[in-house]
C-alpha cells in the first residue's frame, strides 16, 4: 500500500481539521475527544490511497470522523460535556464593540436553538453549513436519503427561523 504525498495530507488537514474537530465535538461533547478522533481519521487517511478516495475526499473524512466518534461515545458510555452554544461563550469573553457583541449574543442564541432541535436535524445542518457538505454527501454519512436529508435541514432551518424571529432582540443585528 503506497504512501500519499504528504503535501497533499498537509493541505487537505489544514482544511478540514478544524470544521471536523467541531463535528465531532458536537458528538462526542468533549474537544480533546474530538481532537483524537480527527488525529485518528488523519491517520487512516494515510493508509489510503488518494486515487481511491479522490472525489469524494470530504465525505469520506466525515464518514470516518461520525463512524469513529460513534465508537468512541458507544465504549464511553459517558454524558455530554460542553456544548457548541457554551464553547463559543467560552470562546468570546470580552466585548471589542457594541456591535461585536450583538452578533455573538446572536450566534449564541442561534446555537442554542439548534441545540433544542432532535439530533437528526442537527447533525444535518451541521454538516451542511459547517462541513459545506452536498446533501448527496450527507446522505452517504448518515445512511439517509437524499430526500431525508433536505427534509431535515428544511424542518431544522424554518425552526430556528420561527424561533429567531420570535425574539425581537435577535431579529435587530444584521
Amino acid at each position: 500500500m503506497g504512501i500519499p504525498d504528504s503535501s497533499w495530507i498537509s493541505s487537505v488537514l489544514a482544511e478540514f481539521e478544524q470544521p471536523l474537530t467541531r463535528y465531532a465535538a458536537h458528538i462526542t461533547g468533549d474537544i480533546e475527544r474530538a481532537r483524537e478522533i480527527v488525529q485518528d481519521t488523519f491517520l487512516k487517511l494515510c493508509r489510503q490511497k488518494p486515487a481511491k478516495i479522490r472525489g469524494h475526499l470530504a465525505q469520506w473524512l466525515y464518514t470516518v470522523c461520525r463512524n469513529r466518534a460513534l465508537d468512541v461515545l458507544r465504549k464511553e458510555r459517558r454524558m455530554t460535556g460542553i456544548s457548541d452554544a457554551q464553547l463559543e461563550l467560552q470562546t468570546h469573553p470580552g466585548p471589542d464593540a457594541p456591535s461585536a457583541l450583538e452578533k455573538d449574543e446572536q450566534l449564541n442564541n442561534v446555537l442554542k436553538i439548534l441545540t433544542t432541535l432532535p439530533a437528526n436535524q442537527q447533525e444535518v445542518i451541521r454538516l451542511k453549513f459547517q462541513g459545506d457538505l452536498s446533501y448527496t454527501e450527507i446522505s452517504r454519512i448518515t445512511n439517509l436519503t437524499v430526500s431525508n436529508v433536505g427534509f431535515l435541514i428544511h424542518t431544522g432551518l424554518k425552526t430556528i427561523r420561527e424561533k429567531v424571529e420570535a425574539q425581537p432582540a435577535l431579529r435587530r443585528v444584521k
